[in-house]
């Protein structure tokens, strides 16, 4: 079972369904701000929905290796970190994380992502990571830039939101390039 203990203050604990209580009441309390970048806001109207998406992400683990965690600050969950599907042949992986209101601003998730890169790199010895991040959510493309992720392009119209289509920035780090920051 992952569990990381980044500071006094702020944990990574892996996504179990009985989370779902939790993350359906930071949802509800951060909606507004969310569903400007997420897709899948909207469709989540009941806790169910998020034991369902865990239930998938657990199963995803034992299937593919990745997984889902909480990000827990004074041990309320503040927000979520996953990987995307590993790609086992050509040894890469994408990340995907989200705060919800009032978190925003404070390094915990760059904190969270420098966790989720050495995991990466060192533990499940992959060779690339992949963030990608709407061009307009500055917070979230911060997050790669701090890492020293390189940016690649971007991708047109690649996410429909309910505001219409966002084009995203890809971000890509490779092992090579990846240096432990202390």
């Amino acid at each position: 079972m992952f569990n990381y203990v980044i500071d006094e203050e702020l944990k990574l604990k892996l996504l179990m369904p009985e989370h779902a209580r939790q993350m359906f009441a930071l949802v509800e309390r951060s909606r507004h701000r969310l569903r400007q970048w997420l897709p899948w806001v909207d469709g989540v109207a009941e806790q169910a929905h998020l034991t369902t998406f865990i239930k998938n992400s657990v199963k995803q683990g034992i299937d593919n290796g990745g997984f889902t965690a909480g990000l827990w600050v004074r041990e309320e969950l503040a927000g979520i970190i996953g990987y995307h599907e590993i790609d086992w042949h050509n040894r890469s992986v994408g990340i995907g994380y989200w705060l919800g209101e009032g978190y925003e601003g404070q390094g915990y998730m760059t904190s969270a992502c420098r966790v989720f890169v050495d995991y990466a790199l060192l533990e499940l010895e992959l060779n690339r990571i992949e963030i990608r991040c709407a061009t307009g959510n500055l917070a979230s493309r911060a997050i790669p830039e701090r890492l020293g992720f390189i940016f690649e392009g971007v991708i047109r119209q690649a996410e429909k939101l309910p505001s219409g289509y966002v084009n995203h920035a890809v971000y890509g780090l490779l092992r090579s390039e990846w240096k432990l920051l202390a």
